[in-house]
């Protein structure tokens, strides 16, 4: 800053015409009002993200297309298959016999009691003790809706990874309500 008020000092005692001295003068006065520029070093993060999906559930079976067609075909006495996306998707189409449990808007459902949650959808609530197999349409809120499972005490717990798009990649048929 000094620097540039002395070159803008000196212009004005040397014999330079009024217009290029109040041009220097203009400049050397902007520049030294100018506040510094800093420079600013990226920050990295302390720890690596992880997209929901991609780390493994800690005791979650994973399914593959074959074994849903086969549990959506002949569905199982101990085994429930669950949709967890929500209800304006799962109108849209759905893996026969599934039922649906929004996870999004109805985070609670799992922790209401037996006789609430029938009335909230109409259909009975899995037992602890039955096998709940989770999907959705690409397979993050499967893994969630199976982490919160085991957190409430489901012992028997998949996901079906590839979801609703590996259904329909697959051929698999869907069923509309």
């Amino acid at each position: 800053m000094a620097f540039a008020r002395s070159a803008a000092t000196a212009a004005l005692r040397t014999n330079v015409c009024q217009q290029c001295r109040r041009s220097l003068t203009s400049k050397a006065f902007s520049q030294a009002s100018r506040p510094q520029k800093t420079i600013q070093r990226a920050i990295r993060p302390a720890f690596a993200s992880v997209r929901w999906h991609s780390a493994p559930a800690s005791n979650s079976k994973v399914y593959d297309f074959s074994q849903v067609k086969q549990l959506s075909d002949s569905p199982k006495e101990g085994t429930v298959l669950i949709d967890v996306r929500e209800p304006t998707e799962y109108a849209a189409g759905y893996i026969p016999n599934a039922i649906n449990i929004p996870i999004k808007s109805q985070p609670d459902a799992m922790m209401l009691p037996a006789d609430e949650f029938e009335d909230r959808f109409g259909f009975e609530k899995p037992s602890a003790d039955k096998e709940v197999v989770f999907y959705c349409k690409s397979g993050v809120r499967s893994s969630a809706a199976a982490q919160l499972a085991q957190q409430l005490g489901y012992a028997k717990v998949a996901e079906y990874r590839g979801s609703w798009l590996d259904w329909e990649k697959n051929g698999g048929k869907a069923k509309t309500p």
